[in-house]
Parts: structure tokens; C-alpha cells; sequence
């Protein structure tokens, strides 16, 4: 119970301290939300965004799909109660005709932000690391530098890419058809990985820890994970596939995908609030934020734990064969 508390705690503070510090998460000029989530809504969000963020699923693509189902895509331009425009960036020279605010804006925002409660539930299972790498940074614990060291190599590529195809991603590739043709490479690949992770153990065992990751291995994860910028491709599934071609076993190579996801998620969540999180908090106001991050973080302490357990003794292909069916169901659905 002590550890619930403590994760929804650790949860609900990055928002606390925006609201008093950060003039980029204060809330707006509207006294009240416009279009606030339900209960249930954020729930389900919160419920999506903690299962599967760390699942070698998507939890972009998943979260595309049930925004959609919840009718939260709507591209309208909203207006005031006064029925005044409401805009995410007022007409400028930068920005001629202006960016209105709308609830697609807003939920695509809102779906990145809860990630606070996925990052909330790793700093609490991973703690151990974490501090390990904090006392490397302070000359204490050379083990804990050299992981370090290592994430920033397998960190630096997104970051760089992330910011020069960050608007265009956001413009060209957040949909269900997108969502569709990642989860079937994605699934292919996964396969493949398995099938050589395999073979090549019974000539050179993998390896069980950090310290024999190299930085070459390193930066070769790093460019994998910057193919999951394509929504439905799965920001874990390629760490980990890349932690496999590194050489490591299941569960070093799933580990080393968390702790880079919290460097990563952490990133991004943070420049997506800086972006739009005071339209988002505009439009659904502050609780249901709240909520789903919450469900978030103890959905995602569950699935972690789940996932560990299962690649160490079964690998990869179980998922693999899950994002085939998910394709096929969502081509049905939404296009036949």
C-alpha cells in the first residue's frame, strides 16, 4: 500500500509543480474546462497509456485508436461560451492565420502528458539503477556511469530527429493507416529478432549485464528507437529488438528499454507540456488530467513486472502475433 501511495504521489507532483511554476502548464483564460473529459474516458486513456507504453505494442497507436473510438479527434475549431475563437497560437506575423484550439489538439496533447504516471511507476521499480547512475554522474559508482553513459548515447538520436521531424510526424502520420503498417513491420521484425536472438545463443550465450553493453550496441538502440517516432511502431519493441542485435539477453535487453524510456518519455512529455499543455488544461481542465496519469502509473507498475517475466521465458513472438491481429482487425474495422 506504502508503494501505491508513494507512486501516486510521484505522479501527481510534476503536475502540482507546473501549475504554481510553469507559466507553459498554467491554466488559461477560460475560468472553466470547455470540453472536459467523463470519468470513464480517462480512465480508458489512463488505462491504454499504462498497459501499453512499455508493451512492444504502441502505446501511440493504441492511444490514436481510442481517442478515435472516444470521439476525440474532432478537428472543429473551438470557441468560447461567448462564442469568441479560441486559438492555441493567436494570428502572427509567424503565424498568419493563426492555430485554433481544438479538442484533437488537446486530447493529443493530453495522451502524451499522462506518460507522467508510465515515467512515476519506472523511477519507482527502477530506483535502484537510477541511483546507481546519479552516484556514477558524482564519481561514486563507475558502473552506474558507464550505464549512463550508455543511455545518453541511445537518447541523443531521438532527441536530434525528434526536433527537426517533430512537426511534420505530428502533420503526416498520426492515423489509423499509419498505426496499420507499423504494427505489421513491426511484427516482422520482432519475429526476426526472436529467431536470431535464438540462434545465436546456442553459439555465444547473451549477455546478463549493463556493463557489457557497448557504446557501439548503445547507439545502435538509439537508432532504433528513432524509427519508432512512426505512430504504431512502438518506442519498446524497438529498444528491446536493438538490445537483442546488442547482444543482451531478454531481460537486461527489456531493463536497459525501460531506463532509457524514462530519459526519453521524460523528454518528451516535458516538451509536449511546454507546447501545448496550458490548451489542453484549457480544454479539459486539471482533474481528469490528473486521473489518467494516476491510472497510468499503476497500470504501467503492472505491465512492466508482467513484461520482464514473460520475454525472460518466452520472448517475443507472442507480441508479435498480437500486432498481426491487431492490424487485421483495424483494417476491418475502420476501412472495409
Amino acid at each position: 500500500m506504502r508503494k501505491v501511495i508513494f507512486l501516486l504521489v510521484l505522479t501527481i507532483l510534476p503536475f502540482a509543480s507546473g501549475q504554481s511554476k510553469s507559466p507553459a502548464l498554467a491554466p488559461v483564460s477560460a475560468p472553466a474546462p470547455i470540453a472536459e473529459l467523463n470519468v470513464v474516458d480517462a480512465i480508458i486513456l489512463g488505462v491504454v497509456e499504462g498497459v501499453t507504453e512499455f508493451l512492444p505494442i504502441s502505446s501511440t497507436g493504441h492511444l490514436i485508436i481510442a481517442t478515435r473510438l472516444l470521439h476525440l479527434e474532432s478537428a472543429k475549431p473551438l470557441t468560447s461560451r461567448e462564442g469568441q475563437p479560441l486559438w492555441h497560437k493567436k494570428p502572427s506575423p509567424q503565424h498568419p492565420a493563426g492555430v485554433p484550439l481544438t479538442l484533437k489538439l488537446a486530447a493529443d496533447t493530453y495522451t502524451v502528458v499522462i506518460q507522467f504516471g508510465a515515467i512515476a511507476a519506472v523511477a519507482l521499480l527502477y530506483w535502484t539503477p537510477l541511483m546507481s547512475m546519479l552516484l556514477g554522474l558524482l564519481g561514486r559508482d563507475p558502473a552506474g556511469l558507464r550505464l549512463l553513459f550508455n543511455i545518453l548515447i541511445a537518447f541523443i538520436p531521438t532527441v536530434v530527429l525528434g526536433l527537426l521531424a517533430h512537426n511534420w510526424i505530428n502533420e503526416h502520420l498520426f492515423s489509423v493507416g499509419a498505426v496499420i503498417i507499423a504494427q505489421i513491420a513491426g511484427a516482422f521484425l520482432m519475429l526476426y529478432a526472436e529467431f536470431w536472438r535464438r540462434r545465436r545463443a546456442v553459439l555465444t550465450p547473451a549477455r546478463s549485464d549493463f556493463a557489457d553493453l557497448t557504446p557501439r550496441g548503445a547507439a545502435g538502440i538509439g537508432a532504433l528507437q528513432c524509427v519508432a517516432m512512426w505512430p504504431g511502431t512502438s518506442r519498446s519493441m524497438t529498444t528491446i529488438v536493438g538490445g537483442y542485435f546488442a547482444g543482451l539477453d531478454p531481460r537486461r535487453a527489456t531493463e536497459f528499454s525501460f531506463l532509457l524510456g524514462f530519459v526519453t518519455l521524460s523528454a518528451a512529455t516535458i516538451f509536449k507540456s511546454y507546447q501545448s499543455g496550458a490548451a489542453m488544461i484549457q480544454v479539459f481542465g486539471w482533474s481528469h488530467v490528473l486521473l489518467g496519469a494516476a491510472v497510468a502509473a499503476i497500470t504501467a507498475a503492472v505491465s512492466v513486472r508482467f513484461l520482464v517475466q514473460w520475454l525472460t521465458r518466452h520472448g517475443l513472438a507472442a507480441f508479435a502475433f498480437y500486432r498481426l491481429a491487431l492490424a487485421a482487425v483495424l483494417a476491418v474495422v475502420f476501412y472495409l
